[in-house]
Order: C-alpha cells, then sequence, then structure tokens
C-alpha cells in the first residue's frame, strides 16, 4: 500500500480516455515541470493537492528559469491534474485511507482531539504498510522527514502534541499498542517574577545598568563607550534570565541577594549547565557568549576575588573550545546560492530593473514609484559597499555620500569612525551604474518620500528622520525575494562579499577584513574559514572534470 504519487498520476492521465490529447498533454508536462522545480523524483512526490499545496507556493519562476506567466500556468494545469485525478480514482482528500487494522483504532477513540492529533500519523503508516504495534521513535522520525517535504513540518510542538494523544490513547484504548512515544519538553513559561529576588541583588543590577549609561574604563584602563538603550536592555534581560535559571536548578532564591552572589564561579556554572543542557549536545552561541559576559561584568565591577575571577575565566574558556567557527548554515546555504552560476548576475541586475520600473510607475503612482527607486538605490549600494544595516540607513548627503571631484564626478560613500560599529573608518567608492542610479533617485523620487521636508537623509522615514532600520531591511528583504525567488538580508550581501572576494582571491582575508571593517583579521578567518574548503572543493571538482574530458577524448 503506498500513496499515489505523480508518477501513478501521469500514467493514469496518459490512460484516460475522458481527457482529449491536448490536455493529457498538457498535464503530464506540467506535472514534470513542477516535480523537475522540486527536484525529486516524481515517484516519491504524493499526487494529493493538499500535502503539495504549501511547497506549490514557495515555487519562484527567477531560480527555474521560467517566465512567471509560465510558471502559474504549470502551477494550475498540476492543480487541475490533482483535483482531477482525485475525483478519478475516488483518493481520499487528505490522502491515503486508513488501513482496517488503524481505522478500528481510529474509531475506537473518544476524544476527537486526540483522534485528530492522531490521524494524519495513522495515514502516514497506513501508506507504507507500518502496524500500530510496529510504531517507535524511528517511525516518528521518518513521518517529520515527511512532513518536512510536503512543506509542512512537524515541528517540536506538533510533536509533542502528538506523542502525548499517542500516550493517552495507549490507556484509554483497549487494542492500543503499550509501547511510549517520548514527549519533547516543552518550554517552561512560569517564571520567578523579578520583585521576588532579593532586594540587593535588584539593586546592584539596577546600579550596573545605570553604569552602562556612562563612558568607562576596562579591566586594561581602556576607555567604554556608553551602550545604547537597546543593548542595555538585552543585558538586562541577560542577568534576569541567568538568576531565574539558577532557581530552576536548585539555587535557593534567598542565597541570590548580590551581583556578587550571583557571578559566584559555583552558581554561574549551574546557570551555565542549565542553558547548555536546554541547547542539546552542543552549547548554542548565546550559552558561550553568556559565559563571556559572566566574566567581564565580574572584572568591570570588580565584585569577585581575582580566584573567583579566574575560574570564571576558565569557564568562559572551556565553553569557548565549542564554539562553532565559520557560517551558520542558514548563511552557508545563501552562499552557495550565491556562487552559483547565474544566481548573483541577477542580483546585480536588479537595481536597474527597479529603476526602470520605478520609472514607468512614475505618473500613476508617484509614491511607490519613488519606494521602489528607493530600495533600488539602497540595493546598489549594498552591492558594492556592503555596510551595516545602521550605517546603511544613517547616509546623509553631503556628509557620508559626497562627490569629491564635482558634480559630474562619481559619489563615495564615507564613513568617519565614531559613526562605525568598530570605530575604523569606512570609504566606498560608487562607481558607474551605482552613481547613475543614485542620481536618478536624488534628482526624481527622493523629493516624494520627503513629503515637503528639508532632511538630509539619503532614505527618509515616512514622517521624520531616516527611514527605520526594521522596516527598511524587511522592504529590501522581501522585494528582493518577491523579484528573484532569492531570500537574503542586508547583513548577509556582507556575506556574500566575502565569499566573491575568496573565491576570486583565495586566502586575502585581509582584503575581505578591509571592506566589511573588521577590527582584526582573526574575526575575519574565524567568520568565513569555511569558504576555503568550498573554494578548494570547486577547484578539485574541475580538476577531476577535466581529467574525464582528457580521457574522453583519448
Amino acid at each position: 500500500m503506498h500513496e499515489t504519487s505523480f508518477a501513478d498520476a501521469i500514467n493514469t492521465i496518459n490512460e484516460s480516455k475522458e481527457l482529449d490529447e491536448q490536455q493529457r498533454r498538457h498535464w503530464a508536462t506540467s506535472l514534470r515541470q513542477i516535480a523537475k522545480a522540486l527536484d525529486r523524483p516524481i515517484e516519491l512526490i504524493p499526487a494529493r493537492y493538499s500535502a503539495v499545496r504549501a511547497v506549490f507556493e514557495q515555487l519562484h519562476h527567477v531560480p527555474l528559469g521560467l517566465s512567471a506567466k509560465t510558471l502559474r500556468n504549470h502551477k494550475s494545469n498540476a492543480k487541475s491534474a490533482l483535483l482531477w485525478l482525485a475525483n478519478e480514482r475516488g483518493l481520499p482528500r487528505y490522502g491515503t485511507r486508513l488501513s482496517p487494522e488503524w481505522e478500528r483504532l481510529q474509531k475506537a477513540i473518544d476524544v476527537d482531539l486526540v483522534r485528530w492529533r492522531i490521524y494524519a500519523f495513522a495515514r502516514f503508516c497506513s501508506a507504507n504498510a507500518i502496524g500500530p504495534k510496529e510504531v517507535k521513535e524511528e517511525i516518528v522520525d521518518h513521518f517529520a522527514v515527511y512532513r518536512e517535504t510536503i512543506g509542512k513540518p512537524l515541528d517540536s510542538a506538533s510533536r509533542r502534541l502528538l506523542a502525548k494523544a499517542w500516550n493517552s490513547a495507549s490507556k484509554a484504548v483497549p487494542g492500543w499498542p503499550q509501547a511510549q512515544l517520548a514527549e519533547p519538553p516543552r518550554k517552561s513559561t512560569i517564571t520567578v517574577p523579578w520583585e521576588k529576588f532579593p532586594v540587593g541583588l535588584r539593586a546592584d543590577i539596577d546600579q550596573y545598568r545605570e553604569s552602562l549609561t556612562r563612558v568607562r574604563r576596562n579591566a586594561k584602563g581602556q576607555r567604554i563607550r556608553p551602550l545604547k538603550p537597546s543593548t542595555r536592555r538585552t543585558r538586562f534581560a541577560e542577568l534576569q534570565a541567568a538568576a531565574r535559571m539558577a532557581v530552576a536548578n536548585g539555587i535557593p532564591i534567598e542565597k541570590l541577594d548580590s551581583i556578587a552572589a550571583l557571578l559566584a564561579p559555583d552558581v554561574v556554572g549551574v546557570v551555565l549547565d542549565g542553558y547548555w543542557r536546554s541547547n542539546g549536545e552542543q552549547p548554542k552561541d548565546f550559552t558561550i557568549n553568556l559565559a563571556a559576559r559572566f566574566a567581564a561584568i565580574a572584572m568591570e565591577t570588580k565584585c569577585l576575588s581575582e580566584e573567583d575571577c579566574r575560574a570564571l575565566g576558565d569557564l568562559r574558556h572551556t565553553l569557548e573550545e565549542h564554539r562553532r567557527l565559520g557560517l551558520t548554515d542558514k548563511n552557508i546555504a545563501l552562499i552557495r546560492k550565491v556562487l552559483s552560476p547565474g544566481v548573483w548576475t541577477k542580483v546585480l541586475q536588479l537595481p536597474q530593473a527597479m529603476m526602470a520600473e520605478a520609472r514607468r510607475q512614475k505618473c500613476r503612482s508617484p509614491v511607490r514609484a519613488a519606494v521602489t527607486a528607493q530600495l533600488a538605490a539602497a540595493i546598489a549600494i549594498l552591492i558594492t559597499a556592503p555596510v551595516r544595516l545602521a550605517n546603511l540607513t544613517s547616509i546623509k548627503l553631503g556628509l557620508n555620500l559626497i562627490k569629491p571631484d564635482g558634480p559630474g564626478s562619481d559619489y563615495w560613500l564615507d564613513f568617519p569612525a565614531y559613526d562605525v560599529k568598530n570605530r575604523i573608518d569606512l570609504r566606498y567608492p560608487l562607481r558607474g551604474f551605482v552613481t547613475e542610479i543614485l542620481d536618478e533617485y536624488i534628482l526624481d523620487f527622493r523629493s516624494i518620500l520627503l513629503r515637503g521636508r528639508n532632511d538630509e537623509w539619503l532614505f527618509p522615514g515616512q514622517r521624520s528622520g531616516a527611514k527605520g532600520k526594521i522596516s527598511f531591511s524587511g522592504q529590501i528583504t522581501k522585494r528582493i525575494q518577491k523579484l528573484l525567488g532569492l531570500r537574503i538580508t542586508v547583513h548577509q550581501f556582507r556575506h556574500a562579499a566575502a565569499a566573491i572576494i575568496l573565491k576570486h582571491r583565495p586566502g586575502e582575508y585581509e582584503l575581505v577584513r578591509l571592506l566589511l571593517g573588521h577590527k582584526n583579521v582573526t574575526t575575519t578567518i574565524n567568520s568565513y574559514i569555511g569558504l576555503e574548503t568550498t573554494h578548494a572543493s570547486e577547484v578539485f571538482s574541475d580538476m577531476i572534470t577535466k581529467m574525464i574530458c582528457q580521457e574522453t577524448v583519448r
């Protein structure tokens, strides 16, 4: 027993006497094209529209090399074919029918909610000829993989509800297998109110928060600038969470009567162990960074002895050994796309295409056209000057964006050290098409967005000041994804730039450091060391391909 697949659907369509030749050909072609777009064998894709609707919606015409209209036609034909097939074969709307054994057990469940939570899993087992007594954690793992392939992932909460329903049925339903499924732990929403902690701890932490608003010095005597309000809120939240983690793991709340008590090595060890257990086998960056944060706070506030500070340093170094170097899996996936032939070329061409669209829209919809031109200008800058989001939104005409050689020359983007996160001067020449796009945006569209104001911001906000960082970043990401099917954030333009440099200039981390404005080349190497492996693999693959071609010629 198995669920009807795209391959079965195509065979049924080709054998149908009810459909005319043109319809059979179009439907079969569209199903094959959709399978190709999904990059999966037609034998493994369920021929049920409810199972593939979510992944249908994620398909984008640009990465597939199709026009938007062609992809819409393929989606429409495939949908029609699958709905026709459901009626033709009498297929259930939501997939494979339950096997007799599963159907008997499902009917014996008295609680509707329990029956509903198990139903999809029971259908999966029926489709794969898995009996109720054969169910174990491995089968649930396979079910999770299947759900991922149809665009309906089984997250931790859903898996917990499935396991809970199964375990409930095992106790209440006669004949239900007695094997229990593991219920993933629920994140606790019950926390100790901050007001319940000792007054001394709260007063010390408030005093520490206030110190972050002033210029201060670290253990080496170096000046530390005041922290932004958002960063101060984060520090406060981290200390609150650490105190709650300590209490949750057995530290008496009355013992935490000062910041020194919270940062004591034995308490910090309990807190870090608690976070590590919740992370899984490997500690996450948050846990590793927290260890460093505790050591820094202890040294800055001088609340612990030298021996205790050394103990905190040892805890920090222990966790640092588990820090993962290089990019995250999400960023590596983006880099693969950026380094694939054609993908980055489309990004490079996007600002000019968007500006052309803005020109066409200007008469009938001037504000929409101005926003499109604004996004085109921002993307053009990010392509050649991958600055941080805070710098992008803070660009001012005549201050950061200048023409040193006069009106007819190219723009330069200039950020003095005090405006840059790492306190390093950043200067970027914006040559060729970038200057052209910026000129057109500034002369023809920016005034529309100013709405009568006289601001110097390159990217003005809707009411006053510069455009908000979160809204602008979201607009840029969504527009690129809509037009190209590529999801890239403002910050990921920096990763893309590093990948492109290291592909064409292997090992030149200093060049990457200078472009991105890192303070230390070690930071650059630690961030992008994995890209060297990717490049080495590509070089070796090219060598093997060349050798095979030479042998074929012989």
